[in-house]
């Protein structure tokens, strides 16, 4: 069934490439970061051929520390892929895997399952409702960097938005199309800012979110380039230091610290990555419970603004 599933549902490594997807930059980042996408998809094929935890464990033990959190995000998808198959059941791969050997991924799975709703055309609903009612919406970032990396004509171009999408989703789908400007735009600051600009308004608060994220996860850039993009940010620099923090628990969450973690978190939160990371944590308490799919504002969006307005009442914002 391993083998029969990745025939079916293998994604060619020349579909990530950035030769593929007309993406160009410095050579040496653009090398960096394609590997980030071929690491996705070595946790995704894996999944694909034995989603069992403990054998999919063993087999992403295989991947470096700093860059196994991206394998498993492509894990996430994988057994994803697999559930939709029998959409009448509960999603026992992806319960399995986040239960069982993803504890410290968590975040990252959540992500990867988001992948599906682009790739099978999901209906969000069905696995949102699937989902832990907080990190569920990560799906959703999952599914906009799907579609910024994949579809950079219709979503960063055209700036379109999935007609399916309602309500909060569509801001959620927003934060992952900001991660996939430091994709398509090689971590150029200067063109992922030029990029921003082109975008409405009332848009720009979560790609500016979803930027600050990838800058911290991803990095490949200095100090000179991340001070350029907070200044950049204007009215947005608390959202670029929330993404950040997530960034930071992210990383420290899995136990993979990395220098451009840390040097991110300095510029853009002005503060060390665990100090960053223990603001996301104290922002969780006392949050509505439930999914909140029908709320402009879930209790997700209510953790975002919490940890938006630390920075802001610490002076990032101004």
């Amino acid at each position: 069934m391993g083998n029969l599933s990745r025939r079916v549902f293998g994604v060619d490594a020349k579909e990530a490439s950035f030769e593929t997807r007309g993406f160009w930059g410095d050579p040496e980042v653009c090398s960096r970061l394609e590997s980030i996408a071929a690491t996705f998809l070595v946790g995704y094929h894996a999944a694909l051929e034995d989603p069992r935890p403990g054998p999919l464990t063993r087999r992403l033990r295989d991947v470096p520390h700093t860059a196994r959190g991206w394998a498993y995000e492509g894990a996430g998808m994988g057994v994803t892929v697999l559930d939709s198959l029998t959409p009448w059941r509960a999603p026992r791969r992806l319960r399995a895997v986040l239960a069982d050997s993803a504890g410290p991924y968590t975040y990252l799975v959540h992500v990867g399952a988001g992948w599906a709703l682009a790739r099978l055309h999901l209906p969000v609903g069905w696995l949102l409702r699937r989902l832990d009612p907080l990190l569920g919406w990560l799906a959703l970032d999952g599914f906009g960097f799907h579609e910024g990396f994949f579809h950079p004509d219709h979503t960063l171009d055209k700036r379109g938005v999935p007609s399916r999408l309602k309500g909060y989703a569509r801001r959620a789908f927003d934060q992952g199309v900001g991660r996939s400007l430091w994709f398509s735009h090689a971590a150029d600051v200067e063109r992922v800012v030029a990029r921003l600009g082109t975008f409405e308004a009332n848009r720009r608060s979560d790609l500016w979110s979803g930027v600050g994220l990838a800058a911290t996860y991803a990095g490949f850039v200095s100090r000179d380039d991340l001070v350029h993009l907070r200044r950049s940010a204007g009215p947005h620099r608390a959202a670029l230091a929330q993404g950040s923090a997530f960034a930071a628990k992210a990383r420290l969450r899995a136990g993979h610290p990395t220098p451009a973690m840390t040097l991110a978190c300095e510029v853009l939160c002005e503060s060390g990555p665990e100090v960053a990371a223990a603001v996301t944590d104290h922002a969780l308490a006392d949050l509505p419970e439930g999914l909140g799919l029908d709320s402009p504002a879930p209790a997700f969006e209510v953790w975002r603004m919490r940890i938006q307005q630390r920075w802001a009442d610490a002076g990032v914002a101004a």
